[in-house]
Order: structure tokens, then C-alpha cells, then sequence
């Protein structure tokens, strides 16, 4: 049985950051905590996160809503972040001088962050029996 999409006309803006100077275990979390979230609370939560990286995340967020105001003329308070992925890129490799002429790597990652947008839909109120 196939599953009918019931989205056709609903678009999903993207907006990607390439070559964001943190690893993917640092992104991961913050990222994990603005998906679901409407635009404005999760560039409120990143603007009061402790965190290095919340900065590029915000204005990929950013990007991502002027694309939606611009490209598809969506509301700005309907948007909710749909989903929020990060992906390794290159690794810039240094190393430390150590002791009796010996090296020690030091690893510098790059991440790639994608964010995609969606216009959340009115949700039908129902009344009565649960039927």
C-alpha cells in the first residue's frame, strides 16, 4: 500500500553553511535542540547559548528565513525548523613539537550545517469524542 503525500504544495526552504570551523560532536547537540522549534525561539535560545558555535548556527537560521521571506513569500511567525543536520568536511592537520624531537597531530575539523524550514500548517481543532 503506498503512502500518499499530503504535502504537495508545502515547500521546504534550505540554507547551508559549508566550512564551519567546529567539529560534528560539538554541533550535534545544539543542533539536536532547536529542531521542532518556531524560528524565533530557537535564534532566542542560540542567542543566550554558552557555546562558540551557536553564532554560525543563528545565521544559518538567518539565511534560511530571509530565503523563505524572499523566495516563497512564507510568514515568518509560521515557520518552524523542520530539521537540522550537520556533516563532516575537511580536516586541517597541524602538529605540536614535543619532546626529543618527536610530533604530535593536532586535528582542526570543518562541518558543514544544514537547516530546513517549513511553514507549519493551522492545527483542525476537534471537539467531542475521540472517534
Amino acid at each position: 500500500m503506498k503512502k500518499e503525500n499530503t504535502n504537495k504544495n508545502l515547500k521546504l526552504v534550505k540554507s547551508i553553511n559549508k566550512n564551519v570551523r567546529s567539529s560534528t560532536r560539538k554541533l550535534k547537540p545544539i543542533l539536536k535542540s532547536i529542531v521542532g522549534k518556531k524560528v524565533n525561539l530557537a535564534i532566542r535560545d542560540l542567542t543566550f547559548s554558552d557555546k562558540r558555535i551557536s553564532n554560525d548556527v543563528k545565521k544559518t537560521i538567518s539565511s534560511a528565513i530571509a530565503n523563505a521571506e524572499n523566495n516563497y513569500q512564507y510568514d515568518i511567525d509560521k515557520l518552524i525548523v523542520k530539521e537540522a543536520y550537520c556533516g563532516k568536511q575537511i580536516i586541517m592537520k597541524r602538529f605540536r613539537a614535543r619532546a626529543k624531537g618527536r610530533a604530535a597531530p593536532i586535528l582542526k575539523p570543518y562541518s558543514n550545517v544544514t537547516i530546513i524550514l517549513q511553514e507549519q500548517k493551522n492545527k483542525e481543532e476537534r471537539h467531542g469524542a475521540k472517534s
